[in-house]
């Protein structure tokens, strides 16, 4: 009997190792389990325990959270370096990098809304739509894009810290390098010492801890003052606009423009902390869906207004590679407003940091909860309603890396999480749209419909990486296009060989197309980066593995869930 993925279900998929299988054997028998989560029903989980989190946040709050996430440093330095090379077509890249990301947005909302309100994100979404295994894989690759991540921009956000001290005379040329710039480096540059990057860390890891409430103050502090300053730039900058510089508008055409998208893609990353923010929220099933998309496109907005006014102000091939926008103001003897990009670099930093430790804090929550990781990620404090122990964890972590390592050098092996982790997302829309009639409708005798169906989306991710990898050694256009071909017959199986139900609450348009969309060019962007980053991505992978099977095979629970209670969904045609 297969349930409604197309899964074994019943105890028997529960079950846990025993003494007399082989280690094989169980571990794939623990590999293979899954969640079954109830319908979305604010009810089903409690939500006002001692020891669990509380809802705090509003749909203002999530948006604010949002775009707290995406904008950072970027808006002020990615925009010009890409319009180097893409001129002012910079502005159709960062449009169509937010076209797809709007559509990755699309699949995250129909999750958030048809999940229960729980942590957990793209794990726990891969957790109930595949298996185990796949789940822990993907918290593993977002854990080191995120600690990786923090430990960069803390040493980033000291640099503009100290750099803002230094406009006193006080300070002028009396702060060392082991402070905030850079770092002391020692035993050849294998430390770094910096000192006031692990203590950012730790100044926001104690307000995280106090309670979303205090973290969310913060937070909409933080976001209200750079959207307050860019929005101030965009307009400051309208009236120095001249209309010639845009022209030509693609001076190195459309491949330059496209290879750009690929790269500020980057920049909208962080909407997904909306969906982990779900247990927090005071009506999730509402204002997930709201939260994500509205968050997106405002960043879209800023982003769009900034490559306008920078490449309409300076020509394109005169602006800077490290301050672009705040020396195109210099130049027109605007020097005070690069004191607000700093000022508002300052904000969109510290709001960035602060949104990711959060979305940690929180999946190590989940982990703790399904008993992938010890027992003490799983307390939530009595009166704070914060993990304080994943919390914490995650400051030592990106505090002991920001103190002693120059993690920019491994800033071309991040993004690797992100990717993967938006192309499971996708994959688990179409996954959980399955029906179960499909099962007696189409599927041949040697492989079931399910299993079918995940092999198309295999062989789009696959498609993706290989149209991804001819284009980025130019190889001749056949090979990218028979790529991109093979990619198409995979979504026309998954269209026509599948049957699929409607989603409660938010739906995504477009399924299995839209997804399948998705899934092709979050793959193609992964074949853009870093050879390294792939290598990252295999031994990580292998460690993880490793890593299960020695502890989480054993202790992991998908019954579980303390202290929420899971519930086996219904069972027919409207079962979705």
């Amino acid at each position: 009997m297969e349930g409604p993925l197309g899964k074994a279900s019943g105890s028997s998929s529960l079950a846990y190792p025993s003494s007399s299988s082989s280690f094989f054997s169980s571990f794939w028998s623990s590999a293979l389990r899954s969640k079954t989560l109830p319908p979305p029903s604010e009810s089903s989980v409690r939500t006002n325990s001692g020891d669990g989190l509380v809802r705090r946040l509003g749909l203002f709050d999530l948006v604010l959270l949002g775009v707290g996430a995406s904008i950072g440093a970027g808006i002020f330095v990615v925009t010009g370096t890409v319009a180097r090379d893409a001129g002012p077509g910079v502005t159709v890249s960062f449009i169509l990098a937010g076209a797809s990301c709007v559509l990755n947005a699309l699949c995250y909302a129909e999750l958030a809304s048809r999940f229960p309100a729980l942590v957990g994100g793209a794990y726990l979404y891969s957790y109930t739509a595949f298996n185990e295994l796949t789940a822990f894989l993907v918290f593993a690759q977002l854990m080191v894009d995120y600690h990786i991540g923090a430990a960069s921009i803390a040493r980033s956000l000291a640099s503009y810290v100290v750099t803002l001290l230094e406009l006193f005379p006080f300070f002028k040329d009396n702060i060392p390098t082991w402070i905030g710039h850079g770092g002391q480096e020692f035993l050849g540059g294998a430390l770094s010492i910096n000192l006031l990057a692990p203590i950012i860390l730790a100044v926001l890891t104690l307000i995280l801890s106090q309670g979303v409430k205090e973290s969310s103050a913060l937070n909409s502090i933080m976001t209200t003052t750079k959207v307050i300053i860019v929005i101030f730039v965009i307009f400051a900058g309208a009236f120095e606009v001249d209309i010639k510089n845009w022209s030509p508008f693609a001076p190195n055409g459309f491949e330059a423009i496209l290879t750009g998208a690929t790269v500020v893609f980057f920049a909208y990353v962080g909407f997904d902390a909306v969906a982990n923010s779900a247990e927090e929220s005071k009506r999730p099933q509402r204002d997930l869906p709201i939260g994500i998309l509205g968050s997106l496109l405002i960043c879209a907005t800023l982003y769009i207004g900034v490559c306008l006014v920078i490449t309409g102000m300076v020509p394109y091939q005169l602006l800077g590679e490290e301050a672009p926008l705040a020396e195109a103001f210099a130049s027109k003897g605007m020097k005070y407003v690069s004191i607000l990009i700093s000022i508002g670099a300052v904000a969109g930093l510290t709001t960035t940091l602060l949104v990711g430790l959060y979305v940690q804090s929180r999946l190590y929550l989940g982990l703790g909860r399904d008993g992938l990781l010890p027992s003490m990620f799983s307390k939530v404090h009595p009166t704070r309603h914060t993990p304080i122990h994943s919390q914490v964890w995650v400051g030592v972590v990106a505090s002991l890396l920001a103190g002693l390592f120059n993690v920019h050098m491994l800033s071309h092996i991040l993004s690797v999480g992100s990717l993967t982790g938006y192309s499971v997302v996708a994959a688990c829309v179409i996954v959980l749209r399955w029906s179960e009639k499909a099962s007696n409708l189409i599927s041949p005798n040697w492989i079931s419909s399910w299993r079918e169906g995940v092999l198309c989306l295999l062989v789009v991710a696959c498609s993706g990486f290989c149209a991804g990898l001819f284009y980025r050694v130019s190889a001749p256009l056949v090979l990218t296009l028979s790529a991109t071909v093979v990619a198409l017959i995979a979504v026309v199986a998954l269209q026509y060989r599948q049957v699929y139900t409607l989603a409660l609450g938010f739906s995504c348009p477009g399924v299995p197309i839209i997804p399948a969309i998705c899934i092709f060019f979050n793959i193609f962007l992964f074949a853009q980066l870093h050879y390294e980053a792939w290598i990252r991505f295999i031994v990580l992978s292998i460690i993880t593995v490793c890593i299960y099977g020695v502890y989480g095979q054993y202790h992991a629970d998908p019954t579980s869930g303390n202290p929420l209670v899971y519930h086996r969904a219904p069972v027919g045609d409207d079962a979705d």
